[in-house]
């Protein structure tokens, strides 16, 4: 692959991650459904348990700058089962995102076809049991398979659409809270807690994976110039503004709108029409529309680059990593992702996905939390472009908040993880034990090796030959 992204578009990709289906979908779900106007609440403890990952994430982005994000880190320190465990958890967790985003963007494309007098036939407007005569939701299907499309067109050109996409994303959450903080009525934030504190902190778990996008935005690394300086600050800086953001909206969304009147598919723009700004509604859709379609590919790109480092190292076939030779990024492995999380945006109701999500990344926030200790105090001297400050608490603090988090979550989400990991473990002891190159991670990253790197990351040339 080719090191074409800087700190400017890697900032985008982690905000374009980040900023999405949270906002414009799941937090008038959560809102309605378990946290009341507390969603405010569910946003920053799920932003302060990220916080705390974060800070180790950026330790390790900024001392391997291989691909793999999660699965590269802890296999370099914890050993070849760890690191299978998380890199297959992984594998699932970003394919489902994607499609509990392109869910979220589904309604959003729904309210805008409907305000221009297109109406979709009851069965191509979602999945079974989410509404009456559903079938499958046609709309979330078409986005997957156009992302993965416009991810094989090459990293550089997408990445231009990503960081353009993201801009108008922005400014058009920025008008929403301008525009929304004239128009919140008071008496809609009371009860501000309804369903207590625990309504709060179960939202916490559900809304935890719009606040994680700097772990897709790490398997970027072998795209990335100088990447373990710059993948560390784009972390840092993507996290801080799109928690701004949530932060304000959610109390423009709760403020303008009762939370037991509010839309879980459209809930920003169908807010936004309950006080009569049909117009500006419309804007929203469109803005919601792009924000997700910038999730979708920051994830759909990570899952694609996990996949393609797990078949480098011979955990998985090769045939899945392969490069085309001309765009040079994962096409087989883009698609079939694209084909996947399609299937599952077709078939399941978006809180089901998103749960699903939510504790196979926590599970590597775990992991990653306690990989980065480990590695502090057994290989000190390592060169690091980014060191997690408040050792050893920082990362302790992120493992407690991520198992806290998972205790919220319901016991099916649970059973689904641990089928899913014993299926995982079933093909690595049939296929990657024998497959893989007995070095640690296949090859990939020999940790003594990274302090001879040049700050652009590649090997310093051999004194002899020059």
């Amino acid at each position: 692959m080719v090191r074409t992204l800087g700190l400017t578009q890697l900032t985008m990709i982690g905000i374009g991650a980040i900023i999405g289906a949270g906002i414009f979908s799941l937090a008038a779900a959560v809102a309605r459904d378990v946290a009341g106007p507390a969603v405010l609440i569910s946003f920053l403890v799920a932003g302060a348990a990220s916080l705390c990952a974060a800070f180790a994430y950026a330790e390790f982005a900024g001392m391997v700058p291989k691909a793999g994000s999660s699965y590269t880190y802890t296999a370099a320190v914890l050993g070849e089962v760890v690191g299978w465990i998380v890199g297959w958890d992984l594998l699932l967790e970003y394919t489902a995102i994607v499609a509990v985003v392109a869910i979220g963007m589904s309604g959003y494309l729904g309210f805008l076809l409907d305000a221009v007098g297109i109406h979709l036939p009851a069965w191509a407007l979602g999945a079974p049991g989410t509404g009456a005569g559903h079938k499958v939701d046609v709309l979330a299907v078409a986005i997957c398979l156009a992302v993965a499309w416009l991810l094989n067109r090459g990293t550089r050109t997408s990445a231009r659409v990503e960081t353009v996409l993201t801009i108008i994303k922005i400014a058009i959450v920025l008008l929403v809270i301008v525009v929304g903080f004239t128009k919140v009525n008071a008496d809609n934030l009371s009860p501000f807690a309804p369903f207590g504190l625990g309504g709060a902190f179960t939202g916490a778990a559900t809304v935890f994976f719009a606040v994680f996008g700097y772990d897709a935005l790490s398997t970027a690394a072998e795209e990335s110039v100088e990447s373990r300086k710059k993948l560390p600050k784009a972390m840092m800086l993507s996290l801080a503004v799109s928690m701004g953001l949530y932060v304000l909206v959610c109390l423009v969304l709760t403020g303008i709108q009762h939370y037991t009147e509010l839309d879980p598919n459209s809930g920003i723009s169908s807010a936004f029409a309950s006080v009569g700004l049909n117009g500006l509604a419309s804007v929203i859709a469109v803005g919601a529309v792009i924000g997700i379609v910038t999730v979708t590919f920051s994830f759909m790109m990570g899952a694609s680059r996990l996949w393609y480092a797990l078949s480098r190292d011979g955990l998985m076939p090769a045939w899945f990593g392969a490069i085309h030779p001309k765009r040079k990024v994962p096409h087989r492995a883009t698609w079939v992702i694209g084909v996947v999380s399609a299937l599952l945006a077709g078939v399941l109701p978006i809180n089901a996905v998103a749960e699903l999500t939510n504790i196979g990344v926590l599970l590597a926030f775990v992991v990653v939390s306690a990989a980065v200790l480990i590695l502090r105090y057994k290989k000190p001297h390592l060169k690091r472009g980014f060191r997690c400050p408040g050792m050893p608490f920082v990362p302790i603090l992120g493992m407690v908040f991520s198992i806290w988090l998972m205790s919220f979550l319901q016991w099916e989400t649970w059973l689904r993880l641990s089928g899913w990991l014993a299926l995982g473990l079933a093909i690595y002891a049939c296929y990657g034990y024998r497959r893989t190159r007995r070095i640690m991670p296949g090859g990939s990253v020999d940790l003594d090796a990274l302090d001879d790197m040049s700050d652009s990351d590649e090997p310093e040339p051999d004194p002899v030959a020059r």
